[in-house]
């Protein structure tokens, strides 16, 4: 199976890696995330199978510099100082600043699980290879996290969801 030029692979999983960087690190580190896991991508994607799983294979490079990220930032001294206060309401791109939160929120194996599953869209096995454990492990996580960020966006009683 012949693969397509990695710009069109850039085209088309680039959104679903920024979602899940975001999802995963947070807004500060979510686009320095997708620039790396595309640079490393850009430099394997040769030796890629043709019959690979594209966006597994992406979300897997990203969930790698996730931890990179991750880790570098736990070496660095964090400057304290008040902050001003942030609107919560949603930005001008249209994103929900309070999901953000909330999935930042949550425990890091449900919070990778929701990412992966939901938004890059993964099956549950491997969602599992990606973050090491089950598939029944991953659903569990994700089912854990789903109901968490149900809870936090409850409505208030006899307020659907579509009044405003």
């Amino acid at each position: 199976m012949s693969k397509p030029p990695f710009e069109a692979v850039v085209t088309h999983h680039g959104p679903t890696v920024l979602r899940v960087c975001r999802a995963v690190l947070g807004e500060r580190d979510a686009e320095d995330a997708w620039s790396e896991t595309f640079l490393a991508a850009l430099k394997a994607y040769p030796d890629l199978p043709g019959d690979a799983n594209v966006e597994a294979w992406l979300v897997t490079i990203a969930h790698r510099k996730a931890i990179d990220i991750t880790r570098a930032a736990a070496r660095r001294a964090v400057p304290v100082g008040d902050l001003p206060e942030r609107s919560s309401a949603q930005r001008a791109d249209g994103r929900d600043l309070d999901l953000v939160t909330a999935l930042a929120a949550l425990p890091r194996r449900q919070r990778e699980a929701v990412a992966y599953h939901y938004l890059a869209g993964l099956p549950y096995q491997e969602v599992a290879a990606i973050t090491g454990g089950t598939a029944d492990a991953a659903r569990r996580a994700a089912a854990d996290g789903i109901a968490t960020l149900r809870k936090t966006y409850a409505q208030p009683a006899g307020r659907s969801a579509t009044s405003g």
